[in-house]
């Protein structure tokens, strides 16, 4: 019998700053595209949800988090890497604690999916087309 891929369960933390948001720069590469996402990761067997995105943000950029409040449950079917993939995704908005994360250019960082960079990006050039925000419905939230 044919073992069925399985729909990945995950968090992501929306954090804005005025007419930005924090995203991590992604590449696709099959297609040799690039892509954003808010940062976040799996949520583990037993863990609730929101302390997984507190948990990712210590994990990833060392990042604790405040004001932590569920927005929604997002589904997402997508083809990465030549593979198709489905994942719920449960979006939580969230503010820093320590303000020097505000003020960083860019960030660069390691998980499990390799090295990334995460960068303050204008939320009008995912509005425009000019960049691709991942999962496509997650720009509906992004207005303050």
């Amino acid at each position: 019998m044919q073992k069925l891929p399985n729909i990945r369960v995950i968090v992501l933390g929306l954090i804005r700053s005025a007419d930005r948001i924090f995203v991590s720069e992604c590449e696709d590469p099959v297609k040799q595209d690039t892509f954003y996402r808010a940062l976040g990761g799996g949520i583990e067997f037993g863990e609730h949800s929101i302390d997984a995105v507190q948990r990712e943000f210590q994990e990833e950029i060392q990042a604790e988090l405040t004001n932590i409040k569920y927005l929604a449950c997002l589904e997402n079917f997508f083809i990465f890497n030549g593979q198709a993939g489905h994942e719920l995704i449960q979006l939580y908005q969230c503010d820093f604690v320590d303000s020097k994360f505000y003020q960083l250019e860019s960030l660069d960082f390691a998980d499990g999916d390799g090295e990334h960079t995460a960068f303050w990006m204008p939320i009008d050039r995912f509005r425009s087309g000019e960049l691709r925000l991942v999962p496509e419905q997650f720009i509906d939230y992004c207005e303050g």
